[in-house]
């Protein structure tokens, strides 16, 4: 008999309004155990924190997976002068945003960042198996514009250092690492592969790695092709991936047929930049199709494209229940 599909979330969760006036440690913990009741009670299997945690509420747009670590970890500074809006003008390898995340100006080291910390106050507040998510090495080092370091990879490899060794640390269920960039820096593979599998190899448990196509107001970032990563994704010692598909179709799941059989699948069934809440028969349906494409025992998860942090509350919980919904449908519980 194949495994049950367990459904859970990729990680961040919508900002309850009430929480952007007051962050304290007590206001956080009340918005957390709330994020945590609502996938309780939308039938997840795994549930995370929201990523409450990393919100900014000086910087409202985006939901903290790149600022909240690189204002933490020691090596990069933050503020910038006139000097380097030029030289952000100037450099075309900045990419989206006309200001990276910060320079980095000297070796990465933990500085204040601790995410053990972050990682305690959750695990107390349900008894759910906890998916805690971490940005990527990857997409860490290629948002900052390096200054110290000889090449970008020996920047990934030291942010990789910092991050394993507060990881190894988490007891949580499943250790997710995001990864938004490679999809349209394929020519990374090498080097972001050995950065990755550094952090992964210092999981406790269950090693994840979540890939998509980028997600800033909700908006995808980079264009690219599943095909041209399946080398890469099977370099990864992940237990399972975490992909986006919702958004962009399935015309590409055939060539998961290709992937290491020892990583198992998760798919992307939501998609987070829509408000159209799917049907459970259209999730059931994708289910249905996955399986068929894949074979009975690859897809192990099921979950949302990205996370849900720029949605509304109202119909991210929707969103939630129909993709619980769908996959009892498709497993015959419903």
């Amino acid at each position: 008999m194949s495994a049950r599909i367990k459904a859970t979330v990729v990680g961040s969760y919508p900002v309850p309004s009430w929480l952007v006036g007051n962050t304290s440690r007590l206001v956080l913990r009340d918005a957390v155990m709330a994020v945590l009741k609502t996938q309780e009670l939308a039938g997840l299997d795994v549930v995370s924190d929201g990523e409450l945690m990393r919100f900014d509420p000086s910087h409202p747009e985006t939901n903290g997976m790149v600022d909240y670590f690189a204002s933490r970890m020691d090596g990069i500074r933050k503020h910038f002068s006139l000097s380097d809006f030029d030289r952000f003008r100037s450099d075309r390898a900045s990419g989206y945003r006309l200001l990276t995340a910060g320079m980095v100006v000297a070796k990465i080291q933990d500085g204040t960042l601790n995410l053990p910390r972050d990682y305690e106050l959750v695990s107390t507040l349900t008894k759910l198996p906890i998916k805690f998510t971490c940005t990527g090495p990857h997409m860490l080092a290629r948002v900052l514009t390096n200054c110290f370091y000889k090449n970008v990879a020996d920047l990934a490899m030291d942010i990789a250092v910092v991050l394993r060794r507060q990881l190894e640390l988490i007891e949580a269920d499943i250790i997710q690492l995001d990864e938004a960039c490679i999809v349209g820096s394929p020519e990374d593979a090498p080097w972001a592969a050995e950065a990755i599998n550094h952090v992964l190899d210092g999981a406790l448990n269950e090693k994840a790695v979540h890939i998509c196509f980028g997600n800033y107001g909700g908006q995808p970032q980079l264009r690219g092709f599943w095909r041209d990563l399946i080398p890469f994704l099977n370099s990864l010692r992940a237990d399972h991936l975490v992909l986006e598909f919702a958004r962009n179709g399935y015309e590409e799941l055939p060539v998961f047929t290709d992937l290491d059989p020892k990583i198992h699948l998760g798919v992307g069934l939501i998609d987070i930049k829509d408000n159209e809440v799917e049907s459970p028969e259209l999730v059931a349906a994708r289910i249905e199709h996955a399986v068929k494409v894949l074979g009975p025992d690859r897809l192990r998860y099921v979950h949302p494209d990205c996370g849900f942090w720029m949605l509304q509350r109202s119909v991210v919980d929707r969103k939630m229940r129909a993709l619980v919904e769908g996959r009892d449908l498709f497993e015959g519980r419903a």
